[in-house]
């Protein structure tokens, strides 16, 4: 006789702390790289003219953009010095400074004076300004991460730790609606005399959420287990999180920057680098292009959750090599659709570009937080993806126009991206054979974290 199966338990009750915590990583994730985006937007659109004058538009543009990868060179700086204190000290304050360094230097480019105004101070402090953002943004995506994945129940961490990715797409597509609203809303001529200051002087906002961070949210679990045992054995300390890296794990750390170097590459590409080319060589319309760029990084909302839930089932790297492999293919098919200066095959290519790089990214934070163990996590962590960010990311803009001046043809560019994606696959076939090394007992460079 058939009997009614027992009513499975329903799940335990989510520890509300979680939730803040996830909440307040993915919000401070989001505001800080609205706040860096708002410069690689201005960058190719105002900032050379405002600040680098030039009779050449080319050098103007390009004087923008090495400003804008400054901040980059600045980032492994911040990584390494916020992810000392923050394995010694703690993750939360780390974060908290961060947040307040983002929020004092967006609100100051905002409000500096042009070189028509004060003359070579005016390039100068940008420059200093978009260090010290180039600092806080280095500091703020160790401690960020580590708040959401080490507060993740167990299973979830790839998806917690996608909270923090969101971020990206979530600044990416807020600078892009109010360069978009302030535009519509000024004109442009109003827009080129003041109204580009208006999308940096909301960043003051940022201050809000550290404060709130400050007062409300508690420190990881895992950090504090982590301080409680080298409590017990304080003699045997280590005296410096970094220099324990660089001395057992330095491998690691370049694999991992290695294995992101092609994503952040990309991703600067197809908001600032295409941006400025589809506007300055291919003569399309600014507005419609950034419109474009805000649809596609709004499918990044859904994308980036999905790829990082899958891989806490099927396994990091398997999702990261696809979307790798994704973004080797992808690299011409690109740039032959940008070309035609079609508006919805522009769209159609950075949307697929959009697709892989989601791949990539959403379960790339529990994937780095996983090739440390907690004592040296936000070090090792921030230094593999502040790396990337300067050889990738920061570079790509500036590789771009050089590439295209120099050769006088886009498919320099999908060059390019096709070599950093090489470089991804090998370093991520590397990882690959580590972790199956440490599964069969086999030693191995670093063990899991």
């Amino acid at each position: 006789m058939d009997t009614a199966p027992a009513s499975a338990p329903s799940p335990p009750p989510v520890d509300p702390r979680r939730r803040r915590v996830a909440t307040a990583a993915a919000l401070a994730s989001a505001v800080e790289w609205y706040d860096y985006f708002v410069f690689g937007i201005a960058a190719a659109l105002v900032l050379g003219d405002k600040f680098f004058p030039a009779s050449n538009p080319v050098a103007g543009v390009l004087a923008s953009f090495a400003t804008f990868a400054v901040g980059f060179l600045a980032r492994p700086v911040g990584g390494v010095i916020a992810g000392h204190l923050g394995d010694r000290r703690g993750r939360k304050p780390m974060l908290v400074l961060a947040l307040t360094l983002m929020g004092t230097a967006t609100t100051c480019i905002g409000l500096l004076p042009s070189y028509e105004t004060i003359g070579v101070a005016a390039p100068v402090l940008l420059v200093a300004l978009r260090v010290v953002q180039g600092l806080a943004v280095g500091a703020q995506w160790g401690g960020a991460m580590l708040m959401a994945t080490e507060y993740a129940p167990p299973g979830k961490r790839g998806l917690y730790g996608s909270l923090v990715q969101l971020g990206v797409p979530i600044g990416v597509v807020t600078a892009n609606s109010v360069f978009l609203l302030v535009e519509a809303g000024t004109g442009d001529h109003a827009f080129a005399a003041w109204g580009w200051r208006v999308p940096f002087v909301v960043g003051l906002l940022v201050l809000v959420l550290a404060w709130y961070i400050h007062t409300r949210v508690e420190e990881t679990p895992e950090f504090k287990e982590a301080e409680r045992k080298l409590a017990e054995g304080e003699k045997n300390r280590p005296r410096s999180p970094l220099g324990t890296v660089l001395r057992s794990h330095l491998g690691t750390v370049l694999l991992a920057g290695g294995s992101f170097a092609v994503n952040t590459a990309v991703f600067y590409i197809i908001i600032t680098g295409v941006l400025d080319y589809a506007t300055r060589d291919l003569h399309m319309d600014r507005g419609a292009v950034l419109m474009v760029s805000l649809l596609v990084s709004l499918t990044q909302l859904a994308l980036i959750p999905a790829a990082a839930s899958l891989s806490d089932r099927v396994g990091r790297l398997r999702i990261y090599t696809f979307g790798a492999v994704g973004l080797l293919v992808w690299a011409v098919p690109m740039f032959l659709l940008i070309d035609t200066r079609s508006l919805l095959l522009l769209g159609v290519g950075t949307f697929v570009t959009s697709c892989f790089l989601s791949i990539m990214y959403g379960p790339q934070a529990a994937l780095f937080a996983e090739l440390f163990t907690a004592e040296m996590r936000y070090t090792g962590a921030s230094l593999g993806y502040q790396i990337a960010a300067v050889f990738g990311g920061g570079l790509a803009p500036f590789v771009m126009v050089l590439l295209l001046e120099a050769t006088g043809t886009s498919m320099a560019v999908a060059g390019y991206i096709m070599a950093l994606a090489v470089v991804a696959l090998v370093s991520i076939a590397v990882l690959a054979r580590r972790s199956a090394r440490r599964t069969t007992g086999e030693p191995a460079e670093q063990p899991a974290g």
